[in-house]
């Protein structure tokens, strides 16, 4: 039986925490910044979780994480 290979586009884009949970970055934070407040853009550089109904997904392209 082959092995399961893991989508690398994937891989790149989301980790597991500790806990079993996946992070995400925020879209929005990459080029277009002048007419952003401050604050808007502090929000937008932290990492988020990945939604409770994607995690199946996200779980499906990365089978090599526990």
């Amino acid at each position: 039986m082959p092995k399961i290979k893991t989508r690398k586009a994937a891989a790149k884009r989301f980790r597991l925490t500790g806990s079993g949970k996946f992070m995400r970055r925020r879209a929005g934070h990459n080029h277009l910044l002048e007419h952003k407040t401050s604050k808007r853009k502090r929000k937008l550089a932290g990492v988020a979780l990945v939604d409770k109904r994607d995690v199946v997904n996200v779980r499906l392209m990365l089978p090599n994480t526990h």
